[in-house]
């Protein structure tokens, strides 16, 4: 596995981010890693290279760059505070403008199989996911307990399932059941609002996992039965859909 820090431009701003490549020369699919609401840290680079240390090319956007670029909150309630803060500054068309530029770079690496990239988003992440489902040029999105997607987002923006009508593509949303962010009645609206809008979607609850279950997970994949099988649902559910 490599990686480095790149530039893409988006309508004029540096948005920086995050490339971990396959060792091996060749064409790969390729997964855009949405961050969580505390920036592009190193967890999002531990998920970018979990997914290229499989055969993927990831690419960890900054869609804070805007206000924020150099945001990096530890996990601790005044970090979830200063994350919220910068979140408020992120609107839904400036989440589209940055994973439609982040297409198009991957599209234009001589490394990427064109037309076979995914999204994969955590917490804040998962409802970027959601909403950028609508966008042309993706294959698959991936949502881990996004909590916009049935609550408004911090910009004061509508929730995610707003765009529901929209989403062109198949999605993975996973969630913890003891998560006291996303409570049963809004998984369950999401599926409805999914079912009704005849998406194609797989949807998991894991009862016993709470909020960001899947964080830090390399050190527990060997022995959390719910982390295991969320990496191994998110590998099939890419294969199913050829990315």
């Amino acid at each position: 596995m490599k990686s480095q820090s790149v530039s893409i431009d988006v309508g004029g701003n540096a948005m920086p981010c995050y490339l971990a490549c396959p060792d091996e020369d060749g064409r790969w699919p390729a997964v855009i890693v949405l961050q969580e609401i505390f920036g592009v840290n190193t967890e999002v680079k531990r998920i970018s290279d979990l997914l290229a240390s499989t055969g993927y090319v990831a690419l960890a956007i900054n869609y804070y760059h805007r206000a924020n670029p150099d945001l990096n909150e530890p996990y601790t309630p005044e970090g979830l505070q200063n994350g919220f803060a910068a979140a408020a500054k992120v609107t839904r068309a400036s989440l589209r403008a940055d994973v439609s530029a982040a297409i198009d770079y991957l599209n234009a690496q001589d490394c990427v199989h064109t037309g076979r990239i995914a999204t994969w988003g955590f917490c804040f992440g998962g409802s970027v996911a959601f909403v950028t489902a609508t966008l042309p040029g993706l294959a698959a999105a991936i949502c881990f307990y996004g909590g916009m997607i049935a609550a408004p987002f911090p910009s004061g923006e509508p929730e995610a399932l707003a765009d529901v009508n929209d989403i062109r593509c198949p999605i993975l949303l996973a969630f913890g059941g003891k998560d006291q962010y996303i409570t049963p009645d809004m998984v369950g609206r999401i599926s409805a609002a999914l079912t009704a809008a005849h998406k194609e979607f797989q949807l998991q609850v894991y009862p016993d996992q709470d909020h960001a279950f899947f964080r830090d997970s390399s050190a527990v994949i060997g022995s959390s039965q719910d982390v295991a099988d969320a990496w191994k649902l998110v590998q099939a559910f890419l294969r199913e859909q050829s990315v």
